[in-house]
C-alpha cells in the first residue's frame, strides 16, 4: 500500500540494536576500523584498572599498568586468533603486565595509609574488596594467589578462563585460590597486623 512503511523497516526501528561482541570489534579493528579499538578500551578499561590496582596497590601504578596493557593490546591485536575469548587474552596480558611491574619493583610494597583509596568504578565485590583494610591486607598475599583471588572472587571470572589466562591447570587455580583466601584471612585476623576486622573477597549479590 502506498505510503506504508515496510514491515522490515518498522521492525528495525522498534528493536534495539545489539552491542557488537568483543570479537566483532577485534575483526573491525583488524579490517581497518580504528574506532573499534577505542570501543574495546572503553568496555574493559575499568576492569583492567581494578585488577591492576588490587595487584599493585596504588592508583599511580594501576594507571601505568592499565596504559601498558592497552598499548600491548594495540600492538598485538592483529595476532589475536580468536581461539579463546578476548577477555581471556586480555586477562593474560594484564596478568603479565602486573607481574612484570612487581618484578621491576623488586619487592611487594604496601601502599602508605594515605595513598589507599578505592577504585574509581564498582565491580562485583566493591563493598568489601574496596575497603582499605582488605586492600592493604591483600597486598600481603603472595602475588600468584592474589591474582587468582582478584580474578575469581572480585571479578567473577570462571576457573576455566583463569586457567587459560594464566596457563595453569584448573587444579592449580583452585589451590592458589584456597591458599590465597587462607593467607588473606590470616592478615585480617591480625596475625600479621593488629586491629583488622574479619572480611573476605567473596562476590556480593
Amino acid at each position: 500500500m502506498a505510503g506504508t512503511e515496510p514491515r522490515s523497516a518498522r521492525r528495525s526501528c522498534s528493536e534495539p540494536v545489539a552491542e557488537p561482541s568483543d570479537e566483532d570489534l577485534v575483526r573491525r579493528y583488524v579490517s581497518g576500523d580504528r574506532v573499534a579499538f577505542g570501543a574495546l578500551v572503553e568496555r574493559h578499561e575499568r576492569r583492567v584498572y581494578n585488577l591492576a590496582y588490587r595487584m599493585l596497590g596504588t592508583p599511580e601504578d594501576a594507571a601505568d599498568a592499565t596504559q601498558d596493557v592497552f598499548v600491548i593490546c594495540l600492538r598485538k591485536l592483529g595476532g589475536f586468533e580468536g581461539r579463546s575469548a578476548f577477555t581471556t587474552w586480555l586477562h593474560r596480558v594484564a596478568a603479565n603486565v602486573c607481574y612484570e611491574a612487581l618484578r621491576r619493583r623488586g619487592r611487594e610494597s604496601v601502599a602508605d595509609e594515605g595513598e589507599v583509596e578505592p577504585p574509581p568504578g564498582p565491580d562485583h565485590a566493591e563493598t568489601s574488596a574496596a575497603a582499605v583494610d582488605v586492600h592493604r591486607a591483600l597486598q600481603r598475599v603472595p602475588e600468584e594467589f592474589r591474582m587468582v583471588m582478584i580474578l575469581h572472587d572480585v571479578q567473577g571470572v570462571p576457573y576455566e578462563e583463569i586457567a587459560e589466562s594464566l596457563g595453569a591447570p584448573i587444579g592449580t587455580v583452585k589451590s592458589r585460590l584456597h591458599r590465597g583466601r587462607v593467607a588473606l584471612a590470616r592478615e585480617l585476623r591480625g596475625e600479621h597486623r593488629e586491629g583488622a576486622a574479619p572480611s573476605n573477597l567473596e562476590e556480593t549479590t
